[in-house]
């Protein structure tokens, strides 16, 4: 039965599900234990499973990724927690030198089903490292899967989805949304872990975005319908593989596509997504496909975020230009 939870909360529910249907399941990292996690994701886990199911880790992320990869090949399937985006980057090496060739290297012999939550993203007011969107530098390397949900409901069902992989798959959460409700199904799956999904349907432009960013696509749907303009706002909900057909489907109807992301544009996911779109529906484009989002510059102080994060007014703006051609 179907009940209103917000996203964070959706997440516990999640792990604690793979905890009671795989005794290999392991939860680690950095305060998840005892304190439930920065943001109280993993609250009340370890009291309920016990410490050798809910692992505190030292301050050490690339020791965290070791030791998961090390249970991996012991038949384990851990989840590991970086507290912030930014503070990923001493695991970085593990991540790709070791996490994402392995399964190549053994010629297929070898499966790693590590799953690696990242809250990402800004708009809390943090402080320096705490709000980046680094997904593009995953994304980028081969033998990762890239997701982020957007609403209580993907983050439930996806992260199940995501323990059950025998890849390993790099887990995108939007911070900025963890206290936002929504309703969450135990019951029924909301399809593919890499599907795209339309979550708003329209005829003049497609707005395709994903995690923090698809609430603010909604947003901008519904101020553009006031001017008589309809958005169809597409959902990519996995970074790495894109479905590309549910985006071609919506381009050759519309004409027209904005890619929108918190990211910097600049080599962020949504060059990537303009390209493929570009080579596939070429003569359906009646625009160039335009990208929103954030600025080539390191993540500002917090006074400063709000012109750094791209808003309803940038999008609108990019949605004018487009529908201008």
């Amino acid at each position: 039965m179907a009940q209103a939870m917000a996203l964070a909360k959706a997440l516990n529910l999640s792990l604690r599900t793979a905890l009671d249907n795989d005794p290999k399941v392991l939860v680690m990292g950095e305060d998840v234990g005892k304190l439930g996690g920065v943001f109280r994701v993993t609250d009340g886990l370890q009291k309920d499973f016990g410490e050798r199911r809910v692992l505190d880790t030292p301050l050490a992320e690339s020791g965290i990724i070791g030791t998961a990869i090390g249970l991996a090949l012991r038949g384990y399937r851990p989840v590991t927690e970086i507290q912030f985006d930014g503070f990923v980057f001493p695991a970085y090496d593990q991540i790709v030198t070791q996490l994402a060739k392995m399964h190549a290297r053994a010629l297929g012999m070898v499966r790693l089903p590590v799953v690696i939550r990242i809250p990402y993203g800004g708009g809390i007011g943090a402080v320096e490292h705490h709000s980046e969107s680094p997904e593009a530098l995953f994304a980028h390397v081969a033998g990762l899967k890239i997701v982020t949900p957007s609403n209580p409901s993907d983050a439930y069902w996806m992260l199940q989805q995501a323990i059950e992989c025998d890849d390993p798959v790099i887990f995108f959460e939007p911070k900025a949304r963890y206290w936002e409700k929504g309703e969450v199904d135990p019951e029924g799956i909301p399809g593919p872990l890499h599907a795209a999904r339309v979550v708003r349907e329209g005829s003049d432009l497609t707005l395709a975005a994903y995690g923090p960013m698809v609430r603010t696509a909604l947003q901008a749907a519904l101020a553009a319908e006031e001017e008589g303009r309809s958005l169809e706002v597409v959902d990519l909900r996995s970074i790495s593989p894109i479905d590309f057909d549910t985006l071609t489907a919506s381009v050759k109807k519309t004409g027209r596509l904005v890619i929108a992301h918190e990211a910097p544009v600049f080599f962020g996911a949504g060059a990537e997504v303009a390209a493929r779109i570009t080579e596939r529906c070429f003569y359906h484009l009646e625009a160039p496909v335009l990208r929103v989002g954030g600025y080539h510059a390191p993540y500002p102080p917090a006074r400063l975020e709000e012109e750094y994060l791209p808003g309803l007014d940038r999008i609108l703006d990019s949605v004018d230009r487009a529908l201008a051609y």
